[in-house]
Protein backbone atom coordinates (compact mmCIF):
# COMPACT_ATOMS: atom_id res chain seq x y z
CA UNK A 1 0.00 0.00 0.00
CA UNK A 2 1.29 3.43 -1.17
CA UNK A 3 1.72 6.44 1.87
CA UNK A 4 2.54 10.18 1.35
CA UNK A 5 3.92 11.46 4.40
CA UNK A 6 5.54 15.22 4.84
CA UNK A 7 8.69 14.83 5.58
CA UNK A 8 11.98 15.48 4.28
CA UNK A 9 13.52 12.41 3.64
CA UNK A 10 12.53 8.28 4.44
CA UNK A 11 15.29 8.42 6.99
CA UNK A 12 13.82 11.31 8.98
CA UNK A 13 10.17 9.85 8.71
CA UNK A 14 11.22 6.24 9.93
CA UNK A 15 13.19 8.12 13.02
CA UNK A 16 10.80 9.97 14.18
CA UNK A 17 7.67 7.28 13.21
CA UNK A 18 9.49 4.55 14.74
CA UNK A 19 9.39 2.93 11.89
CA UNK A 20 7.45 2.17 8.75
CA UNK A 21 5.14 -0.85 9.04
CA UNK A 22 5.70 -3.59 6.74
CA UNK A 23 4.20 -3.58 3.58
CA UNK A 24 3.71 0.11 3.29
CA UNK A 25 5.72 2.08 0.68
CA UNK A 26 6.54 5.84 1.36
CA UNK A 27 6.78 8.32 -0.91
CA UNK A 28 7.33 12.03 0.55
CA UNK A 29 5.85 15.29 0.08
CA UNK A 30 6.33 18.60 2.30
CA UNK A 31 4.22 21.25 0.11
CA UNK A 32 7.45 23.04 -0.14
CA UNK A 33 7.63 23.89 -3.65
CA UNK A 34 8.61 20.31 -5.00
CA UNK A 35 6.17 18.82 -7.13
CA UNK A 36 3.66 15.88 -5.99
CA UNK A 37 5.17 12.43 -5.49
CA UNK A 38 4.81 10.29 -9.50
CA UNK A 39 2.43 7.84 -7.37
CA UNK A 40 -0.38 10.23 -7.39
CA UNK A 41 -2.64 7.53 -9.15
CA UNK A 42 -1.55 5.05 -6.50
CA UNK A 43 -1.28 6.93 -3.29
CA UNK A 44 -3.82 5.51 -0.68
CA UNK A 45 -3.06 7.69 2.12
CA UNK A 46 -2.24 10.99 2.25
CA UNK A 47 -1.06 12.78 5.11
CA UNK A 48 -1.03 16.24 4.24
CA UNK A 49 1.59 18.88 5.29
CA UNK A 50 0.92 20.84 7.81
CA UNK A 51 0.22 24.79 7.64
CA UNK A 52 -0.11 24.51 3.97
CA UNK A 53 -3.01 26.04 1.52
CA UNK A 54 -5.62 23.63 0.61
CA UNK A 55 -5.63 24.51 -2.78
CA UNK A 56 -2.05 23.97 -2.90
CA UNK A 57 -1.99 20.22 -1.24
CA UNK A 58 -5.04 18.67 -2.48
CA UNK A 59 -5.44 20.77 -6.28
CA UNK A 60 -4.63 16.86 -7.55
CA UNK A 61 -7.42 15.56 -5.73
CA UNK A 62 -8.86 14.37 -8.63
CA UNK A 63 -5.96 12.44 -10.30
CA UNK A 64 -5.44 9.96 -6.60
CA UNK A 65 -7.87 7.26 -8.05
CA UNK A 66 -6.82 5.13 -5.14
CA UNK A 67 -7.03 7.29 -2.41
CA UNK A 68 -8.73 5.83 0.35
CA UNK A 69 -7.80 7.86 3.59
CA UNK A 70 -6.77 11.97 4.28
CA UNK A 71 -5.24 12.40 7.59
CA UNK A 72 -4.55 16.09 8.66
CA UNK A 73 -2.21 17.46 10.74
CA UNK A 74 -4.77 20.11 12.00
CA UNK A 75 -7.85 20.06 13.98
CA UNK A 76 -9.79 21.91 12.23
CA UNK A 77 -10.83 20.91 8.43
CA UNK A 78 -13.80 22.83 7.18
CA UNK A 79 -10.76 23.96 4.08
CA UNK A 80 -10.11 20.64 3.27
CA UNK A 81 -13.98 19.02 2.71
CA UNK A 82 -15.00 21.15 -0.77
CA UNK A 83 -11.78 19.25 -2.23
CA UNK A 84 -11.91 15.48 -1.31
CA UNK A 85 -12.95 13.37 -3.60
CA UNK A 86 -16.21 11.36 -2.70
CA UNK A 87 -15.95 8.59 -0.43
CA UNK A 88 -12.54 9.36 0.79
CA UNK A 89 -12.11 8.89 4.51
CA UNK A 90 -11.29 12.04 6.41
CA UNK A 91 -9.10 11.94 9.72
CA UNK A 92 -8.14 15.03 11.77
CA UNK A 93 -5.75 15.54 14.23
CA UNK A 94 -7.84 16.05 17.12
CA UNK A 95 -5.75 15.65 20.07
CA UNK A 96 -2.33 17.18 18.63
CA UNK A 97 -3.01 20.75 19.45
CA UNK A 98 -4.51 20.17 22.90
CA UNK A 99 -1.61 21.34 24.73
CA UNK A 100 -0.09 24.03 22.21
CA UNK A 101 -3.70 25.62 21.91
CA UNK A 102 -4.71 25.64 25.11
CA UNK A 103 -1.72 27.48 26.29
CA UNK A 104 -1.95 30.16 23.77
CA UNK A 105 -5.68 30.60 24.91
CA UNK A 106 -4.32 31.13 28.74
CA UNK A 107 -1.45 33.06 27.33
CA UNK A 108 -3.71 35.60 25.32
CA UNK A 109 -5.29 35.84 28.47
CA UNK A 110 -2.90 36.66 30.73
CA UNK A 111 -1.18 39.04 28.43
CA UNK A 112 -4.23 40.91 27.73
CA UNK A 113 -5.21 41.20 31.29
CA UNK A 114 -1.83 42.38 32.26
CA UNK A 115 -0.78 44.60 29.66
CA UNK A 116 1.81 42.72 28.62
CA UNK A 117 0.81 43.88 24.73
CA UNK A 118 1.25 47.83 25.67
CA UNK A 119 5.14 46.70 27.91
CA UNK A 120 6.13 45.14 24.99
CA UNK A 121 5.84 48.19 22.73
CA UNK A 122 7.05 50.79 25.77
CA UNK A 123 9.76 48.31 25.94
CA UNK A 124 10.78 49.68 22.00
CA UNK A 125 10.89 53.25 23.37
CA UNK A 126 12.21 52.55 26.67
CA UNK A 127 9.14 53.97 27.98
CA UNK A 128 8.04 53.00 31.94
CA UNK A 129 4.53 52.89 32.37
CA UNK A 130 2.61 50.88 34.93
CA UNK A 131 -0.68 50.16 35.22
CA UNK A 132 -3.47 48.41 36.60
CA UNK A 133 -3.94 45.19 35.43
CA UNK A 134 -7.16 42.82 35.10
CA UNK A 135 -5.77 39.36 37.21
CA UNK A 136 -7.43 35.25 35.84
CA UNK A 137 -7.73 35.44 39.47
CA UNK A 138 -11.83 35.72 40.67
CA UNK A 139 -12.49 36.06 37.03
CA UNK A 140 -15.79 34.39 35.75
CA UNK A 141 -14.75 32.34 32.75
CA UNK A 142 -16.62 30.55 29.91
CA UNK A 143 -15.28 27.55 27.52
CA UNK A 144 -16.98 27.64 24.29
CA UNK A 145 -16.76 24.22 22.70
CA UNK A 146 -16.07 22.64 25.16
CA UNK A 147 -13.89 19.39 23.57
CA UNK A 148 -10.73 18.03 24.26
CA UNK A 149 -8.72 21.38 23.47
CA UNK A 150 -11.77 23.02 26.17
CA UNK A 151 -10.50 20.35 28.31
CA UNK A 152 -7.00 20.91 28.13
CA UNK A 153 -7.63 24.96 28.84
CA UNK A 154 -9.29 23.96 31.75
CA UNK A 155 -6.78 21.86 33.14
CA UNK A 156 -4.49 24.87 32.47
CA UNK A 157 -6.96 27.71 34.77
CA UNK A 158 -7.41 24.89 37.62
CA UNK A 159 -4.31 26.83 39.46
CA UNK A 160 -5.76 30.69 38.65
CA UNK A 161 -8.43 30.70 41.49
CA UNK A 162 -11.40 31.36 38.85
CA UNK A 163 -14.28 32.85 40.89
CA UNK A 164 -16.14 30.48 38.14
CA UNK A 165 -16.29 28.17 35.39
CA UNK A 166 -18.70 27.35 32.60
CA UNK A 167 -18.53 24.58 30.00
CA UNK A 168 -20.49 25.03 26.48
CA UNK A 169 -20.53 22.77 23.78
CA UNK A 170 -23.07 21.41 20.94
CA UNK A 171 -24.96 18.98 23.75
CA UNK A 172 -25.32 19.73 27.13
CA UNK A 173 -23.75 16.93 28.94
CA UNK A 174 -23.13 15.64 32.64
CA UNK A 175 -19.67 14.67 34.53
CA UNK A 176 -18.45 17.18 34.39
CA UNK A 177 -21.67 19.87 33.53
CA UNK A 178 -21.54 21.29 29.90
CA UNK A 179 -24.65 23.73 28.80
CA UNK A 180 -25.70 23.42 25.20
CA UNK A 181 -25.16 26.40 23.36
CA UNK A 182 -28.23 27.64 23.28
CA UNK A 183 -28.44 28.41 26.78
CA UNK A 184 -25.29 31.13 25.65
CA UNK A 185 -27.65 34.08 25.76
CA UNK A 186 -28.88 33.02 29.61
CA UNK A 187 -25.26 32.58 30.41
CA UNK A 188 -23.01 35.05 28.97
CA UNK A 189 -24.07 38.09 30.87
CA UNK A 190 -22.37 36.58 33.54
CA UNK A 191 -19.05 35.96 32.06
CA UNK A 192 -15.68 37.85 32.34
CA UNK A 193 -13.63 35.84 29.55
CA UNK A 194 -14.98 34.07 26.95
CA UNK A 195 -12.44 31.40 25.49
CA UNK A 196 -13.75 30.18 22.05
CA UNK A 197 -12.51 27.12 20.81
CA UNK A 198 -15.83 25.65 19.01
CA UNK A 199 -15.17 24.19 15.74
CA UNK A 200 -16.31 26.21 12.35
CA UNK A 201 -18.66 24.57 10.96
CA UNK A 202 -22.55 26.11 8.66
CA UNK A 203 -24.17 25.97 12.16
CA UNK A 204 -21.10 28.02 14.22
CA UNK A 205 -20.51 30.51 11.52
CA UNK A 206 -21.02 33.92 12.92
CA UNK A 207 -22.73 32.25 16.02
CA UNK A 208 -21.01 35.41 18.62
CA UNK A 209 -23.05 38.50 16.74
CA UNK A 210 -23.72 41.41 17.45
CA UNK A 211 -26.45 40.47 19.82
CA UNK A 212 -24.81 37.37 21.92
CA UNK A 213 -21.41 39.70 22.66
CA UNK A 214 -23.91 42.36 23.99
CA UNK A 215 -24.86 40.21 25.94
CA UNK A 216 -21.37 40.26 27.77
CA UNK A 217 -20.92 42.62 30.48
CA UNK A 218 -19.04 45.63 30.21
CA UNK A 219 -14.89 45.05 30.34
CA UNK A 220 -15.53 41.20 29.38
CA UNK A 221 -12.63 39.34 27.39
CA UNK A 222 -13.35 37.53 23.80
CA UNK A 223 -10.38 34.96 23.46
CA UNK A 224 -10.98 33.25 20.13
CA UNK A 225 -7.89 30.81 19.45
CA UNK A 226 -10.72 28.44 16.88
CA UNK A 227 -11.61 29.76 13.58
CA UNK A 228 -11.93 33.75 12.75
CA UNK A 229 -15.63 32.91 11.11
CA UNK A 230 -17.08 31.80 14.80
CA UNK A 231 -17.27 36.09 15.31
CA UNK A 232 -19.07 38.74 13.48
CA UNK A 233 -15.81 40.47 12.80
CA UNK A 234 -17.75 44.13 12.84
CA UNK A 235 -20.08 43.10 15.51
CA UNK A 236 -16.20 42.68 17.97
CA UNK A 237 -15.14 45.32 16.43
CA UNK A 238 -17.87 47.84 16.84
CA UNK A 239 -17.98 46.41 20.95
CA UNK A 240 -13.72 46.77 21.09
CA UNK A 241 -13.58 50.08 19.79
CA UNK A 242 -15.85 51.42 21.90
CA UNK A 243 -14.06 50.18 24.64
CA UNK A 244 -16.85 48.17 25.84
CA UNK A 245 -14.83 44.59 25.47
CA UNK A 246 -11.58 43.70 25.01
CA UNK A 247 -10.15 40.85 22.36
CA UNK A 248 -7.64 38.53 22.47
CA UNK A 249 -7.33 36.92 19.06
CA UNK A 250 -5.03 34.16 17.69
CA UNK A 251 -7.38 33.79 14.33
CA UNK A 252 -9.43 36.32 12.08
CA UNK A 253 -11.88 36.95 9.68
CA UNK A 254 -10.55 37.40 7.08
CA UNK A 255 -7.17 35.52 7.59
CA UNK A 256 -4.52 37.00 7.03
CA UNK A 257 -5.69 40.12 8.45
CA UNK A 258 -5.33 42.89 5.98
CA UNK A 259 -2.04 45.37 7.59
CA UNK A 260 -4.88 48.29 7.73
CA UNK A 261 -8.02 46.40 9.21
CA UNK A 262 -8.49 48.38 11.77
CA UNK A 263 -8.82 45.71 14.44
CA UNK A 264 -4.87 45.86 14.42
CA UNK A 265 -5.02 49.62 16.00
CA UNK A 266 -7.85 49.06 18.62
CA UNK A 267 -6.99 49.46 21.85
CA UNK A 268 -7.68 46.36 23.93
CA UNK A 269 -7.34 44.12 21.11
CA UNK A 270 -4.32 41.50 21.02
CA UNK A 271 -3.44 39.51 17.52
CA UNK A 272 -1.36 36.95 17.49
CA UNK A 273 -0.87 35.12 13.77
CA UNK A 274 -2.94 32.05 13.79
CA UNK A 275 0.04 30.50 15.94
CA UNK A 276 -2.45 27.85 18.80
CA UNK A 277 -1.09 24.83 16.57
CA UNK A 278 2.28 25.56 16.09
CA UNK A 279 5.03 25.18 19.25
CA UNK A 280 7.23 22.30 19.48
CA UNK A 281 4.42 20.54 21.27
CA UNK A 282 2.87 19.67 18.07
CA UNK A 283 5.86 17.60 16.45
CA UNK A 284 5.88 14.62 18.96
CA UNK A 285 2.06 14.56 19.17
CA UNK A 286 1.94 14.73 15.48
CA UNK A 287 4.49 12.11 15.19
CA UNK A 288 2.64 9.58 17.46
CA UNK A 289 -1.01 10.41 15.57
CA UNK A 290 0.70 9.19 12.13
CA UNK A 291 2.78 6.59 13.75
CA UNK A 292 -0.64 5.26 15.28
CA UNK A 293 -2.48 5.76 12.05
CA UNK A 294 -0.18 3.72 9.35
CA UNK A 295 -0.17 0.80 12.07
CA UNK A 296 -3.75 0.60 11.91
CA UNK A 297 -3.90 1.84 7.86
CA UNK A 298 -1.46 -1.47 7.54
CA UNK A 299 -3.08 -3.73 9.80
CA UNK A 300 -7.04 -2.93 8.10
CA UNK A 301 -7.84 -1.77 11.69
CA UNK A 302 -10.27 1.11 11.91
CA UNK A 303 -8.71 5.14 12.44
CA UNK A 304 -8.71 7.28 14.64
CA UNK A 305 -10.35 11.02 14.44
CA UNK A 306 -12.58 10.17 11.76
CA UNK A 307 -14.69 12.70 10.37
CA UNK A 308 -18.63 12.55 9.04
CA UNK A 309 -17.72 14.76 6.41
CA UNK A 310 -19.69 14.04 3.84
CA UNK A 311 -22.81 14.35 6.02
CA UNK A 312 -21.91 18.10 6.89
Amino acid sequence: MRVWLPYDSLEEAERRLGGIPDGVEVALFTAQGEPMPASIADVELYVLPYMKDAQVVLERAAEMKSLRVVQTLTAGYENFVPLLPAGVTLCNAAGVHDASTAELAVALTLASGRHLDDYARNQSVGRWAPSLGIALADRRVLILGYGRIGAAIERRLAGFELASLTRVARHAREDPVVHKVSELPDLLPEVDVLVVVAPLTPQTQGLLNAELLARLPDGALVVNVARGGLVDTDALLAETAGGRLRAALDVTDPEPLPPEHPLWTTPGVLISPHVGGPSTAFFPRADRLVAAQLRRFAAGEPLANQIDWEDG
